[in-house]
C-alpha cells in the first residue's frame, strides 16, 4: 500500500487516551462543575471603565464605600462581588460579578464613588439577567446543540450512510466534552460566547470528518473488501491521503485563533481559548475516533456476513 502511516493498529491506544481525557473532565464537572457566568445564573455584572489599571483592594474600599452611602440614603444593597477582574487592552475596565441582581437606583451613586478616586471619565456598564432568563438561555444553548447534532445526523446518513452518521456524532460529542472538560477543570467562565465556540467547533469537525469520509467511499468503491485486513488497509490509505489537508486547514486556523488570543481584548479570550482547544481535539478525533468507529462497525458486519449459512439457490 502507499500510506505511510499506520493509524489503524494503533486504534486501541487512541481510544485509551481519549476515553482517560474525558474521564478526567466528566470527574472535573462531577467535583467542581462548571464556573457559569451570569449568562447561565441569575446575577449581575458591572464593566466599569476606569482608564488605567486598578488593584481589586482599591476596587473593594469603593464598593464599601458606595455600600455605606447607599444605605445612608435608604437603599439596601448587598455589593460584594463573586469575581473581580480586568479586560480591556490596557486591563483598564474592572469586571464585577453579582451572584445576586443590583438595583439600578445604585448606579448612580456606585458611578458618583469611583469617580471620585478615577475622574469624571469613568463609564459603568450594568448587565443584569434574573433566573427565568438565565434558565431559558440555558435551555435554549442546549437545544442549539442538539438541533446542530440532529441536521448533522441526517445530513451524514443521506450523504454517506447511517454508520457514517453515528461515528461523526460520537466524534462530536468527543470535542464537546474535551472543551467542557477543559474549561471545569481550569475554572474558566462559561457563557454564551464559550456556545457560540462549541457551535463553531462543531462546524469546523463535522467538515473534516466529511471529507475524510468521502475519501474512504471513494476508495470503498475501487477497493473489493473480502476480509477485514482490506478494510484496515482501506481506512489507512484514506486517512494518509487527506492527512496533509487535515494538520494544513487546522494550523491555519488555529494561527489565526491563537493571535485572536494573544492581540484581541479579554472579552473574546475565553472563546479563542475554547477554539483552539476544539479545532485541536476536532482533527484528532476526526483522524483517530471518527473513521477507527467506522471501521469497527464495518468489520464487525464482516464477520456476521460471513458467519451467516450461505442457502442455495
Amino acid at each position: 500500500m502507499n500510506y505511510k502511516f499506520d493509524f489503524v493498529t494503533r486504534k486501541k491506544l487512541f481510544f485509551s487516551i481519549s476515553i482517560a481525557i474525558i474521564s478526567l473532565g466528566i470527574l472535573s464537572l462531577f467535583l467542581f462543575g462548571l464556573n457559569l457566568g451570569t449568562d447561565f445564573r441569575s446575577g449581575s455584572r458591572l464593566d466599569i471603565d476606569l482608564g488605567t489599571q486598578f488593584k481589586q483592594e482599591d476596587i473593594m474600599k469603593i464598593l464599601e464605600t458606595t455600600q455605606q452611602t447607599a444605605k445612608s440614603e435608604g437603599i439596601s444593597v448587598d455589593l460584594t462581588p463573586s469575581v473581580i477582574r480586568s479586560a480591556g487592552n490596557d486591563n483598564e475596565i474592572a469586571v464585577l460579578n453579582f451572584d445576586k441582581t443590583i438595583d439600578a437606583d445604585i448606579l448612580p451613586i456606585l458611578k458618583a464613588e469611583f469617580a471620585k478616586v478615577y475622574g469624571e471619565k469613568v463609564g459603568v456598564q450594568e448587565n443584569t439577567v434574573d433566573p427565568t432568563r438565565s434558565k431559558e438561555l440555558a435551555i435554549k444553548a442546549i437545544y442549539a446543540v442538539l438541533w446542530a447534532s440532529l441536521g448533522i445526523v441526517i445530513y451524514v446518513t443521506l450523504r454517506f450512510e447511517f454508520r457514517f452518521a453515528i461515528a461523526a456524532i460520537i466524534a462530536l460529542l468527543h470535542d464537546a466534552f474535551f472543551v467542557v472538560g477543559a474549561f471545569s477543570l481550569l475554572r474558566l467562565e462559561v457563557d454564551l460566547t464559550f456556545i457560540a465556540a462549541v457551535l463553531t467547533i462543531v462546524g469546523y469537525s463535522i467538515n473534516d470528518t466529511i471529507v475524510l469520509f468521502d475519501r474512504i467511499r471513494e476508495n470503498l468503491k475501487n477497493t473489493k473488501v473480502k476480509k477485514a485486513e482490506d478494510l484496515e488497509n482501506l481506512v489507512n490509505l484514506s486517512l494518509n491521503q487527506t492527512l496533509t489537508r487535515s494538520i494544513n486547514t487546522v494550523l491555519t486556523v488555529v494561527f489565526a485563533a491563537v493571535a485572536l488570543f494573544i492581540f484581541a481584548g479579554e472579552g473574546v479570550h475565553n472563546f479563542s481559548l475554547a477554539l483552539i482547544l476544539g479545532l485541536i481535539s476536532g482533527t484528532y478525533s476526526s483522524i483517530f475516533i471518527a473513521s477507527q468507529i467506522w471501521l469497527l462497525w464495518k468489520e464487525r458486519d464482516l464477520k456476521r456476513k460471513k458467519l451467516q449459512p450461505q442457502t442455495e439457490a
